[in-house]
């Protein structure tokens, strides 16, 4: 074995143990060489120019002790002259000599002493190699006019009083206190406006001109009229400000120069001056200023950061802040990097909003405009995000450095983000509310697709509208002739609040009482619906969570109602139980058909499936069965105060209650079985574990493409698959990460397996690997590569056989030269597809709310005109919701993301919005939480007859809580009466009378019609067939001249040239195009059966 100490070779001497403590004492005697860094500030000059000039705080005190002794100089020579008597005669003598007394020239001579020395230092200091560069400075040599004369009358007593113009070093005092400023701002690390620095130097520069031209017009008329002082001041403010009254003239020609002289020196000093201040108040102007720190400490502001404000989003936010009473004391501050626009400007100077707005043009990422915004003492920041640059990622990356910065500069200030991609959220968890455009957006138009309108209801909750204004006439659509819309207008007002259990009037009588039956309870003696609860000791909101929930003290109870209970006044009044029942007398079954979607919350789903855990008395809305049929009206059993555990079914997440009611056949027939789970992989960081139908294996790749066969199966169209549900396609442009959500509600466990939709995603371009992985899993989910503009990719994805066509607005198209046009190719093709799918159902996304009007657009159709006055004098009443009374907004057939900016705006307020929505929405997921689904209403089910006891009906079988009520015409008619439109559009009539019967079958449809949002407007007709009609005319107007044959198959072809209808027309084409591309057209045939034109 090696020795290894020998090997080692021993320590240097110096680097002994001992050396090692007491230090290296023979470092002399080696070559080392010990450096001293920076020794020319050890230098005496350097000493002096570090005291003097470079250290902020000592150079603050030089300059002020220069400035004093400035001011000091001109006060001894006021007192010089006030001092001095007059002397009679008008000798130049009296121009070179002065009286001045013993004590005051020693004053003035020490002054002149400090002040050289002073001046003489700091040239030497400031000594860069050029001397004349020092001595030929303006300060240089007025200081030596100025104090040379005094010292020399010390060698000299003589010239003791030989006049010197001290006056002038008010000009000194000036550019002493200039340099003052600038080192009080580098001494205390706080900087001033430049406009309040030039409102400083005007005001001394002014000051300095009168004081040399009073001093200088007094000493000249010595040897005139002897004008003193105060003379002197009234002649300089009459001159300068050009009244010149003629009482106060100079009379010596030396005084008249120097007028004209400062005259002239004013006219070229004071317009820099001047021009330098106004071009800071302009740019003041464009930046906004600063918000003060006096006022930032006495009043409340909130700070809204943009990229570029929108005239739309400054009045979105402000109508929904200011719509809160606790919140018009508030100020707001708007930092945006982009100049002010000229509509924002214009509505800014209104005085409601001048006076609490403030535009400060600045970036969020600098700590000095967070300072001007004083941001450390603002109650809130609301960070939005640019949806209108097309690349929404980088929109993103802007939004999270904002919050970035707002967090290290004010880390107490509460954040309020808006995300644009949900893959972004992770990185500003830390703020207090983030809202995800795209997460909501899709999962919205999901839950469009189960439970119609819930767009509509999502965005009147969140919105603050007149309906709950206390005038009448003030509410929305209340002065419409429509009953639909007083009522829909009146109950746009409903919005949820909050209260504590036990400090309620509302429920604090049902302490110790199952939640189901508050909530019944609540409605039917109040009028407001229970849809919540918190417990004190838990941050969790459960929607709904049903019978077996006792109610406790300390909860916080959320409910909807048009105020909040603070705001209302409790009155008894017993007569109105009498006068309820005569309003609410049914009326029968003359007025059937009447379909009805009520939108309701519960641990479980209503629906006539039977898909939820129910209790064994049979279907939810089921007619008692009785023996004897009366007259009266049927009753509904009583909501208990405590469940009853007998009649209530444990529900199993695990379980499909929809098994027990398939059939044999139907248990044959269905080949693929579907398991309950977590979808295993997730195409985000962030999203909210749902439990879904999922497949026990993912399905391949391949398979997922809907128009291209492989090796497991050979379908390529919709038709071949067979699918027992009708469809729903997602038309989108891409396949973000944001799409994940609109399947997950489609897939929720409590969705029944029979009555899972398929999905197929229409893209324009193809999806990533990552995104197919977390789809593969879910069942029936398809892609398929194409756009809504090409017919065949419609037609190859099935939009014959689906139920519901999702529009997604292209984000390539989000920005556009003029704003109100991004939406222009959106409109254009969903229009399309409703001219030729005239009974798809078609759910479309906008950019812009305003663009809802050009929706299934109508020039002639006389109810749509009667809506766009009635929206127009909506938003001239102030209106937050003009648009609401359009028909496809209010079918739930369209909406704006931006609608959904209020829900950020409203969590200031109600910082349970954000959770309500996404458990509304099935984004989260709580325990004992319920869901949002839908039921239809048939005639079968009208013999509940009132919203009352519907609530009665359901709170007392299911425990669910009803929350709306969505209600629509009737579409689909019965066999006769089809046959009856169809023997009437046989009727043939001549083609002369083609034109002048046309308008009034037109206007004949349109009353007739005029409350069907998806009938299509069939007078309309193409350029093409209006020549083939005056070509027809003009044969007709001719007369025969064929053969008798030819003659009757022109007759013939002019008259089934008149029978086509636009209607007709365009289902030809859609055949056309199914048969070239080999699909079958039997269930088109169908489809476009389904609604008469």
């Amino acid at each position: 074995m090696v020795d290894l100490e020998s090997e080692v070779p021993p320590l240097p001497p110096r680097y002994r143990f001992r050396d090692l403590l007491l230090g290296d004492q023979g470092w002399q005697n080696d070559d080392r060489v010990q450096v001293e860094f920076y020794m020319n500030e050890n230098t005496f000059k350097e000493r002096l120019k570090l005291f003097f000039i470079k250290n902020q705080r000592s150079s603050l005190r030089i300059r002020l002790f220069n400035f004093s002794l400035k001011l000091l100089s001109c006060f001894l020579y006021i007192i010089r002259v006030l001092l001095e008597n007059p002397s009679q005669g008008n000798e130049w003598s009296h121009i070179f000599w002065v009286n001045r007394s013993l004590p005051l020239w020693g004053l003035q001579v020490s002054v002149a002493l400090i002040s050289l020395f002073e001046t003489i230092l700091l040239g030497y200091l400031s000594y860069k190699g050029n001397i004349w560069e020092q001595i030929l400075r303006i300060p240089f040599i007025l200081e030596v006019i100025n104090a040379v004369p005094f010292i020399i009358s010390i060698f000299w007593p003589s010239l003791r009083n030989l006049f010197v113009p001290v006056f002038l070093n008010c000009w000194l005092a000036k550019h002493a206190l200039e340099n003052m400023i600038n080192d009080l701002h580098r001494a205390i690390q706080r900087t001033q406006s430049a406009m309040f620095n030039q409102v400083l130097i005007l005001i001394s520069t002014l000051l300095c001109l009168i004081f040399t031209c009073i001093c200088g017009i007094q000493h000249l008329e010595r040897i005139g009229k002897k004008l003193n002082l105060f003379d002197s001041l009234y002649f300089c403010i009459v001159t300068f400000s050009t009244v010149g009254f003629g009482d106060v003239t100079p009379e010596t020609w030396s005084s008249k120069l120097f007028v004209v002289a400062m005259i002239c020196v004013a006219l070229v000093v004071l317009p820099i001056q001047f021009e330098q201040l106004a071009y800071l108040w302009m740019e003041r102007q464009k930046s906004g200023g600063n918000y003060s720190r006096h006022r930032a400490q006495t009043e409340k502001h909130v700070v809204l950061c943009v990229s570029s404000l929108k005239i739309d989003l400054l009045m979105d936010f402000l109508n929904e802040f200011y719509a809160h009473p606790r919140l018009q004391d508030y100020y707001v501050v708007i930092l945006c990097p982009t100049e002010m626009d000229v509509q924002v400007r214009r509505v800014l100077q209104i005085p409601m909003w001048s006076q609490r707005v403030i535009y400060l043009q600045g970036s969020a990422l600098k700590d000095q405009d967070l300072l001007r915004a004083k941001m450390d003492d603002a109650e809130a920041c609301f960070i939005l995000s640019s949806r209108c640059e097309v690349d929404r990622t980088s929109s993103d990356h802007q939004t999270i450095l904002r919050a970035w910065a707002v967090k290290d500069f004010a880390p107490n200030c509460p954040l309020y983000v808006q995300i644009l991609k949900p893959e972004n959220k992770f990185h500003i968890k830390f703020a207090d509310h983030v809202v995800c455009e795209e997460e909501f957006k899709y999962a919205m138009l999901a839950l469009n697709c189960i439970c119609p309108a819930t767009s509509t209801l999502i965005t009147l909750l969140v919105h603050t509208s007149r309906g709950q204004c206390v005038c009448f006439c003030c509410r929305e659509g209340q002065q419409s002739p429509e009953q639909w819309q007083k009522m829909y207008g009146r109950c746009s007002g409903n919005e949820v609040y909050h209260i504590v259990l036990e400090e309620s009037t509302f429920f604090a009588e049902y302490e110790g009482k199952s939640f189901t039956y508050a909530s019944f309870h609540a409605h039917k003696k109040f009028g407001v619906c229970l849809i919540g609860i918190r417990r004190e000791d838990n941050k969790n909101i459960l929607l709904n969570p049903g019978p077996r929930y006792i109610m406790s003290a300390t909860d916080i109870c959320f409910y909807i109602n048009i105020t909040k209970e603070e705001n209302s006044a409790f009155k008894n009044h017993d007569h109105q139980k009498k006068s309820n029942v005569s309003r609410s007398f049914y009326h029968g079954p003359s007025r059937l058909p009447v379909h009805s979607i009520i939108a309701s919350m519960g641990t479980v789903a209503i629906d006539l499936q039977d898909t939820s855990c129910r209790s064994a008395s049979g279907p939810t809305l089921s007619l008692p069965s009785e023996g004897n049929k009366e007259v009266r009206r049927p009753s509904i059993a009583p909501v208990l105060e405590v469940a009853d555990t007998s009649s209530l079914q444990t529900c199993d997440l695990l379980s499909d209650q929809s098994e027990d009611e398939t059939t044999p056949d139907e248990e044959m027939s269905s080949n693929v079985e579907y398991a309950k789970g977590y979808p295993p992989y997730s195409p985000y960081i962030g999203s909210s574990p749902t439990f879904c139908h999922l497949l026990h294996e993912k399905v391949p790749f391949c398979c997922l493409r809907l128009d291209k066969s492989c090796q497991h199966n050979y379908y390529e169209d919709a038709k071949a698959y067979g699918f027992k549900n009708k469809l729903i396609i997602v038309a989108a442009e891409t396949a973000g990460n944001g799409l994940y959500n609109f399947i997950v509600p489609l897939r929720a466990y409590y969705r029944p397996k029979k009555e899972l939709n398929p999905v197929i995603l229409l893209l324009d371009n193809p999806p990533d690997m990552h995104f197919l992985d977390a789809i593969c899993w879910f069942p029936m989910v398809y892609y398929m590569v194409g756009s809504i503009d090409n017919l065949d990719d419609l037609l190859r994805c099935g939009v014959t056989f689906a139920a519901n066509m999702v529009v997604v607005d292209k984000e390539s198209t989000m920005s556009a030269e003029e704003d109100y046009m991004a939406d222009a190719k959106t409109i254009v093709n969903v229009q399309t597809l409703f001219r030729l799918f005239s009974s798809l159902s078609i759910i479309t996304e906008l950019t812009h709310p305003a663009n809802m009007r050009f929706m299934q657009f109508r020039a002639k159709d006389c109810y749509s005109l009667a809506l766009s006055k009635l929206e127009k004098k909506e938003r001239e009443r102030g209106s937050n919701l003009a648009f609401m009374f359009r028909l496809p907004f209010a079918a739930g057939r369209v909406f704006s993301i931006s609608m959904l900016d209020t829900l950020l705006y409203q969590s200031f307020v109600k910082d349970y919005m954000i959770s309500i929505t996404r458990l509304l929405l099935g984004l989260d997921t709580t325990p004992g939480s319920g869901f949002l689904c839908s039921m239809k209403i048939t005639e079968d089910d009208l013999w509940i007859r009132t919203y009352a006891r519907l609530y009665q009906k359901l709170c007392s079988s299911t425990g669910d809580v009803p929350i709306g009520i969505y209600r629509t015409e009737s579409q689909k008619l019965t066999t006769s009466e089809c046959r009856e439109i169809a023997s009437q559009s046989q009727i043939s009539i001549s083609v002369e009378e083609w034109e002048d019967t046309k308008d009034a079958k037109e206007q004949g449809h349109h009353r007739s019609n005029h409350r069907n949002s998806t009938s299509s407007d069939q007078s309309d007709h193409p350029l093409l067939r209006r020549k083939s009609m005056q070509w027809a005319r003009r044969l007709s107007r001719k007369g025969p001249k064929h053969s008798g044959k030819t003659a009757e198959k022109i007759t013939q072809q002019r008259l089934n040239l008149y029978r086509r209808s636009e209607r007709q027309e365009l289902a030809e084409l859609v055949k056309n195009r199914m048969k070239h591309l080999g699909l079958s057209t039997v269930g088109y045939a169908t489809f476009s059966s389904l609604k008469i034109h």
